[in-house]
């Protein structure tokens, strides 16, 4: 084979790898975005607030009496029934003291005895002049007075077995009972400042305690006068997981006065925790209520606006597939969406460009993202 045809054989095989080989891509091909459509509801517009929830009934367990602790009979954390035996106190000195007035009762009721067969005898004798009125009389107050003295004694025989029986310390109420604060053989005391050896909490419904600045309270007001609010509506409660507690908590009375040293007012709400039980007393939560509500209001994604210290921005891909930048103005923040109050309108296309590097005025291709408004209107 000749110079000339390895020449063109070589020539050759260079034509067909050139044609095998893929086309480069045009450098100009336009990126995808995804979008979605801005969309106009009625809103409500909610306030927050820091409760701290309580039991319907958080009662504490105080001594009546004096003694040594000699029994315990529950266990800590669990349930208990109203009336069922918590505490055993050393009950030997109350004991004794009503041995005392059981036997001074007794006693007081033989003299009784004496003192009416005394006045059956003078009686008749009387009756026939044999006695004189004065012997009768003195008789019958001997009798009255002795009646008397037995009501005493009785009485404080009563209160004799009443004293003893504060040694047993019954539940007052059904609930939760929390840690013991003393032991089996811990001194007790009694009276004003005692130290409560537990606390029992009834958690069938739990109260919630916020405080609402002044301002707030003067804008509920005005709503209830208008009609647009409920005088004791019910809020949302959101636990400290971020997850939304499933019974809807209903306002049960505010405090009677504003504190004057923070400027705030007190207020209550009560919700049902049988179906859950997941509230216990000391919890903080987030308490949500409506108080107002945007009517025809344009919202959108948070991440499609993109903030510039006070400038506010978003990309709208118009009908010919174009990036365009568009100031905007903001309004509340609903769940995981942004209320736009001027500069967009219900349908325009906005780009989720997250942090990607993007080319204002640019052709893009539109990517449909799926996105339910419903679903992230509340966090």
């Amino acid at each position: 084979m000749n110079v000339l045809h390895r020449t063109l054989l070589a020539a050759g095989l260079l034509a067909v790898a050139a044609c095998n080989s893929p086309k480069p891509a045009p450098m100009n091909q336009s990126p995808e975005v995804q979008v979605v459509p801005a969309e106009s509801r009625n809103l409500p517009i909610y306030s927050e607030y820091i409760g701290q929830t309580y039991g319907k009934a958080d009662i504490d367990i105080i001594p009546r009496v004096e003694g040594w602790i000699t029994g315990i009979h529950f266990k800590e954390g669990q349930a208990v029934k109203e009336g069922e035996l918590l505490y055993t106190i050393d009950d030997t000195q109350l004991r004794n003291q009503e041995e005392a007035a059981s036997s001074q009762l007794a006693a007081q009721e033989v003299i009784l005895v004496k003192t009416k067969a005394d006045l059956d005898r003078v009686e008749p004798l009387a009756a026939m002049n044999a006695l004189s009125r004065r012997d009768l009389d003195a008789a019958r107050a001997a009798y009255q007075a002795q009646l008397k003295s037995v009501e005493a004694a009785r009485a404080f025989y009563r209160n004799a077995q009443v004293q003893t029986s504060y040694t047993r310390i019954t539940s007052p109420i059904s609930g939760i009972i929390g840690v013991s604060a003393v032991q089996v053989g811990d001194m007790v005391s009694r009276g004003i400042g005692a130290q409560p050896l537990n606390t029992v909490s009834a958690t069938g419904e739990i109260r919630i305690r916020f405080t609402i600045p002044e301002t707030d309270y003067l804008k509920f007001q005005q709503a209830i006068q208008a009609g647009t609010m409920k005088d004791r509506p019910e809020v949302d409660i959101t636990l400290s997981d971020g997850s939304l507690f499933p019974e809807k908590a209903k306002i049960d009375f505010s405090d009677r006065t504003i504190d004057p040293k923070t400027g705030s007012l007190l207020v209550q709400a009560v919700v049902s925790n049988t179906t859950t039980q997941k509230l216990r007393p000391g919890q903080y939560v987030k308490v949500r209520a409506a108080s107002a509500e945007l009517t025809d209001a344009v919202i959108i994604p948070q991440q499609a606006v993109r903030q510039l210290q006070t400038i506010y921005q978003v990309f709208v891909v118009d009908a010919n597939d174009t990036l365009r930048p568009r100031p905007v103005k903001t309004g509340a923040r609903i769940g995981s969406n942004w209320v736009i109050t001027e500069g967009l309108k219900a349908g325009e296309l906005v780009a989720i460009v997250g942090n990607a590097i993007v080319k204002p005025n640019s052709h893009v291709i539109p990517a449909p993202m799926k996105w339910s408004y419903d679903s992230t209107l509340v966090n």
